[in-house]
């Protein structure tokens, strides 16, 4: 066993600092412009700043391990290495053209050397030994041994399964929905005064990324997204509904029975969710809703619907005016539906989509849709507070999101192994060559630099902090599950562009998760790039300090 020595991980904290430094002198010239002037900029600088933050989390994770002789630990220094030499390698060429920085020489021959073929062959040594598995992230006993069980789950009832349900366009069978519903995954966010797995005081969100992960390696359309819209509607009922509505529907979503669906998106706003239109006006008892929604995945299925709604229609800012509902529903596996309530008609259709199937995103229609006081989150008290109650939910989706890209790589990454230790091309297995190697070895170190990262983020959320964390982990693993999947695909030639291949399933499943729970636009330019200035002001005040 050895330990990190002292002068390495000095070394790299230097670098990283010169990072640091190029990307708050290419944010400079920025902050005297208006925000959306200069969005492309912005843009590409949130990416550079989430790839920073990864980067130094896992140079302080690397720096107190004493196992750097394993394959696990020699694999930590390698994906120090690559990620950090290619974030400074892309903000020097971010850096204005008259600008005086200029990064130290240690620093370029860092660069230099970490992409030489000497480095390049040791890294696929690295490959060699792992022989298609992921180091393993010890957690905890509890946590290792969910992740166990949820795994066992994922292969023997998910996986075989979940080529019909993509190919065929299938509702999620009830052996998949019983099987979670055992596991009792859809209670980890349900406090545990409510029949839920959650500590009363506390959260336990690792436990969620991990069965997310596993679940989305499973299949992301039929498996990974089961626990993500219980976690946002428990969080609005927690953080605003009365003890009452508490206990009326918490304990059965913790149960998974009524399963739900959120129901947020309009066709005209998008991921601008102060802009919803849909209208609720207040009538003798209750409420009555019209307008629209649209990409409300699992709407069918689902007994209980969350919709935001406005109902105030004057107030300034308008995300003030927003306030949240809770629907309940017959469930149905068609895909179409039409609820006639007390008043008004609830009606659906499923979206025909490229990839994620299996949930059915639904467009809705509500046509004087009446619902009870008593369906509005917090009653009284949370008229027009229902914008806050739903951020607050997204925050964890969009943690939940980055652990659906993490399972959904790892299912890449193993059939891409699989297949190229068994083709034959020119007389040797695919994998013996270098390229492929190379190939392969990139979504190792993107796999397990971004895992590490989410289970920072997810320690943070634990307590009450980690919102802009969690826009960076899902920025950086969603653009990753594309690359890393358009990979796998490539690796597999002319097979994995047809239909008999989980490949090509799983290569259309990513793309969508670049635009749900916000759509990475919206999240680097709006979220990430709101907190740019202040986060580089402040970090380079204490290191001038």
């Amino acid at each position: 066993m050895v330990r990190l020595p002292t002068a390495m991980q000095q070394d790299w904290q230097k670098y990283l600092e010169e990072g640091w430094s190029a990307l708050h002198g290419a944010l400079e010239p920025l902050k005297a412009r208006e925000p959306d002037d200069v969005q492309v900029q912005l843009y590409k600088h949130s990416f550079n700043f989430a790839n920073l933050a990864i980067a130094e989390h896992l140079i302080e994770e690397v720096g107190g391990r004493e196992d750097l002789e394993s394959v696990d630990g020699e694999l930590s220094t390698t994906i120090v290495s690559e990620w950090l030499a290619t974030t400074l390698d892309t903000l020097s060429q971010d850096i204005q053209i008259d600008s005086d920085f200029e990064y130290a020489p240690a620093t370029r021959k860092f660069i230099r050397d970490s992409k030489s073929a000497d480095q390049l062959a040791t890294k696929l040594a690295l490959l060699d030994q792992l022989d298609g598995e992921l180091p393993w992230t010890a957690i905890n006993a509890e946590k290792d041994a969910m992740r166990v069980s949820i795994q066992r789950f994922a292969e023997e009832v998910v996986a075989p399964q979940a080529e019909a349900i993509h190919r065929q366009d299938l509702m999620i069978p009830d052996a998949i929905l019983d099987g979670v519903r055992e596991l009792g995954c859809f209670g980890f966010s349900v406090p545990d005064q409510y029949g839920g797995l959650k500590p009363n005081e506390g959260e336990d969100t690792t436990g969620m990324v991990v069965v997310t992960e596993e679940l989305s390696r499973g299949s992301l359309g039929a498996a990974g997204s089961l626990i993500t819209r219980p976690e946002i509607i428990v969080r609005a009922l927690i953080e605003g509904g009365t003890e009452p509505q508490r206990q009326r529907w918490l304990p059965g979503l913790a149960l998974g029975n009524p399963l739900c669906a959120v129901a947020v998106t309009e066709p005209n706003c998008g991921s601008d969710v102060a802009s919803v239109a849909l209208r609720a006006s207040k009538v003798d008892g209750g409420w009555v809703l019209n307008g629209e929604k649209t990409w409300c995945t699992f709407a069918g299925k689902a007994g209980l619907l969350l919709v935001l709604a406005r109902t105030d229609s004057t107030v300034k800012p308008a995300h003030r005016g927003l306030s949240l509902f809770i629907v309940e529903k017959p469930s149905t596996n068609e895909h179409e539906f039409r609820v006639e309530g007390q008043q008004g008609v609830l009606s659906g259709n499923a979206i025909s989509t490229l990839g994620y199937r299996g949930m059915h995103s639904f467009a809705l229609h509500f046509d004087d849709f009446f619902v009870a006081d008593d369906c509005l989150v917090g009653e009284e008290a949370g008229l027009n507070r229902g914008f806050y109650y739903t951020m607050r939910g997204f925050s964890g989706g969009r943690l939940q999101t980055a652990a659906r890209a993490i399972g959904l790589m790892q299912a890449a990454y193993e059939d891409a192994y699989a297949y190229t230790g068994i083709r034959e091309i020119f007389g040797s297995t695919l994998r013996s060559f270098q390229l492929t190697g190379a190939k392969l070895l990139t979504m190792v170190t993107q796999i397990v630099a971004i895992r590490r990262y989410a289970y920072k983020v997810a320690r943070l959320m634990d307590e009450d902090k980690g919102q802009l964390e969690a826009s960076l982990v899902k920025l950086v693993a969603c653009r990753a599950a594309e690359s890393v999947t358009r990979e796998a695909l490539q690796l597999h030639g002319g097979l994995g562009y047809a239909e008999e291949t989980a490949v090509s399933r799983y290569f259309v499943d990513a793309r969508v998760l670049s635009i749900f729970e916000g759509a990475e636009e919206t999240l680097a330019l709006r979220v990430v790039g709101r907190a740019l200035f202040d986060e580089l002001e402040q970090r380079m005040a204490t290191a001038n300090a």
